[in-house]
């Protein structure tokens, strides 16, 4: 059953990474996996029957705790992260505390570092909002013999063992304006010859993953699109605060009325930029909006007509990732860089050096690195209600 499991898993790999290979117009065509991700959900328990919480070479992971931190509750995003974490737990016979703060902010996420390494946990899984910000919370838990791990966003490569990542900034940060050119050619735009403008709108400057995406995304716009012009001086942010998303993407709307694309990469900022543009009287037509978030967080936005599409991934398998990577650690296995890791229900996963998601950035010789979620999504009205998440 296991290798029936990693075969439907290999069957959805090769179809969603056409999301962040391709144009966003073949993706959204193309990354229709409900029955896939269903079949791989079907074989789960048959997989953790077969291995259920040891690797072939490596410890017992069964009985382990992990801390499992988002940047902020409340979330769908975290929440649905949390939801297949603990499913996944289940399986593997672990433990997964899930502790965040309403607030997205860096002392909140301290305290919940604290909070952690006082309840006595094994590892700690987090999506950080500050890696400055938290880098002695997280050095001060390591000392005390907790495995640090990262998903989503990550810390100082120093200050953790492994990043679960969901791509790398090339590859986000293409699918996030190759999702912004699809649109604009939907309404009648020419983005190849037009001057398009456009800005971003995302939680703030001090995130690791979205701002890399931002970078990437520039690169990609400067090289291929010489002809856009940014109409914002700095970047928009909301600080993942779902009221504030509202009133910042008013401001854009306000501030240029002529704008042509705004570009969401954080799951507040879209949703609460397509509110604005919806209270404003704006469709699809109007304007193009794109970004990352849920599925079911836009759903009623694409109905609605504000927006032709949007992408993201598997948060669900990305948190359980997380945890088993943190748990796998803490158990006593140790890894270096090519190793593979075998996860039960999921599948095998490479350890990669911390350079392929941050430039320049260093490896250590031992638990140290990267591991990369390979799927992603476009999700548009033909596709958006086969998704739960």
């Amino acid at each position: 059953m296991k290798r029936k499991a990693l075969a439907v898993l290999l069957a959805a790999t090769m179809v969603m990474g056409l999301a962040g290979c391709g144009s966003s117009k073949d993706a959204a065509a193309t990354t229709d996996t409900a029955a896939t991700e269903d079949a791989a959900t079907e074989d789960t328990a048959d997989a953790a029957d077969d291995a259920a919480t040891t690797d072939a070479a490596g410890n017992s992971i069964e009985g382990m705790t992990v801390a499992f931190i988002p940047k902020v509750t409340g979330n769908a995003f975290f929440e649905s992260a949390n939801d297949g974490a603990q499913e996944y737990a289940k399986q593997w016979g672990i433990n997964v505390e899930y502790m965040g703060n309403a607030t997205a902010g860096a002392a909140e996420q301290v305290e919940v570092i604290n909070q952690a390494v006082n309840s006595g946990v094994d590892a700690i899984c987090i999506s950080t909002v500050d890696a400055a910000g938290v880098s002695d919370a997280l050095k001060s838990a390591q000392d005390a013999g907790i495995t640090v791990c990262t998903w989503d966003s990550d810390a100082n490569v120093e200050d953790r063992a492994l990043m679960v990542s969901q791509g790398t900034p090339e590859t986000l940060g293409k699918m996030l304006v190759d999702m912004g050119v699809d649109g604009l050619e939907k309404r009648g735009k020419d983005p190849a010859t037009d001057e398009i403008k456009y800005c971003w709108h995302y939680s703030q400057a001090t995130v690791t993953d979205q701002n890399s995406w931002q970078v990437a995304g520039e690169a990609y716009i400067k090289e291929n699109y010489p002809n856009w012009v940014n109409v914002a001086t700095d970047n928009y942010y909301s600080e993942q605060d779902a009221e504030k998303a509202v009133t910042v993407g008013a401001s854009v709307l306000a501030n240029h009325s002529d704008i042509d694309l705004i570009i969401c990469n954080d799951s507040t900022a879209l949703p609460g930029q397509l509110k604005a543009a919806q209270n404003a009287g704006l469709t699809k037509d109007d304007i193009t909006i794109t970004g990352f978030a849920s599925p079911n967080s836009i759903k009623e936005y694409c109905k609605a007509g504000v927006l032709y599409e949007w992408g993201l991934w598997d948060c669900q398998i990305q948190g359980a990732m997380g945890c088993y990577v943190a748990a796998y650690l803490a158990a006593g296995n140790d890894v270096k860089v090519g190793d593979t890791i075998s996860i039960p229900g999921i599948g095998d996963v490479t350890v990669e050096p911390n350079d392929s998601i941050a430039e320049g950035a260093t490896t250590g010789d031992i638990n140290n690195g990267v591991v990369l979620l390979p799927e992603r999504a476009v999700f548009d009205e033909s596709n958006m209600d086969n998704y739960n998440f």
